[in-house]
């Protein structure tokens, strides 16, 4: 891979983190489609990075004022005092509300790296996982969220949802914010906990694959690479994010659904048939 091509691929990471359109799906289409070759998901997981950073700055407020809530706690590591915050403290309780969510996608991730890294290699199946994002999207044309407070028991079924989304072709944003929407959790707020339910996964992958990096090496035309990749896929998301919330504050979640049909189905006929 050149640096040019991972500039491109870092803008489109970027763009598609935050639309609901899948960012990991438009990777592996995107590469299938320029010819690149990469192995393992090393890329994939610093341009993500390069998006984690994107919701920090987004959302910083919230990011800061979870941090001194979770000082607030660590203060006094009592059962009793943290139930009291949990009921007091917003904060406090959108942290653990997180931590909560984060449990399918941890748990998805260790039971099931290699298949998941082997999908990351198929365009076909991610075409396919398109057409499954569509469904997902379209049905949220009949549904309307009131609750902008919210328990543990659907912090940890959005979190499920966000498990599936490890699959390229889903897409995480989309079908975190869908599934809070059919709980009925009001559009805005499901997407803000959505975005920030992303965070402890994509770090967590982060810091495993740097580990893992570390023990075998890279030379510096792929620190370069990877660095390219991930400041650009940062920079994109910045706008992406600004840009898409405003959307889903007016609009519809359900219209992206058109273009992931569109998508999938030319993705099929490319990759399964050669029709195109």
């Amino acid at each position: 891979m050149g640096v040019w091509q991972s500039f491109w691929l870092g803008v489109l990471q970027g763009v598609t983190e935050f639309l609901p359109i899948s960012s990991s799906g438009h990777l592996v289409l995107g590469k299938a489609l320029l010819g690149v070759h990469t192995q393992g998901v090393a890329f994939e997981v610093f341009v993500h990075f390069g998006t984690f950073l994107a919701v920090v700055t987004v959302f910083w407020s919230d990011v800061y004022q979870m941090l001194l809530a979770a000082g607030r706690a660590l203060v006094r590591p009592l059962p009793g005092h943290w139930s009291k915050l949990y009921k007091q403290d917003r904060f406090f309780r959108l942290l653990v509300l997180i931590l909560v969510g984060s449990i399918p996608a941890g748990v998805v991730g260790i039971l099931f790296e290699d298949s998941i890294e082997n999908a990351f290699s198929s365009p076909l199946f991610v075409s396919f996982m398109l057409i499954v994002t569509g469904v997902i999207l379209l049905g949220t044309r009949w549904v309307h969220g009131q609750d902008r407070e919210f328990g543990a028991v659907r912090g940890f079924l959005i979190g499920a949802a966000q498990s599936l989304a490890i699959l390229p072709g889903i897409s995480r944003s989309g079908s975190t914010i869908a599934t809070g929407m059919y709980l009925n959790v009001e559009r805005s707020e499901a997407a803000r906990f959505s975005f920030l339910l992303a965070l402890p996964a994509i770090f967590g992958a982060a810091v495993l694959k740097s580990v893992e990096l570390a023990r075998t090496g890279i030379s510096h035309h792929e620190e370069l690479i990877l660095a390219v990749g991930a400041v650009t896929a940062y920079v994109a998301g910045v706008v992406a994010l600004k840009w898409l919330l405003g959307v889903i504050r007016r609009g519809r979640l359900d219209r992206f659904a058109y273009y992931c049909f569109a998508v999938g189905v030319l993705g099929i006929l490319f990759f399964g048939f050669h029709v195109l």
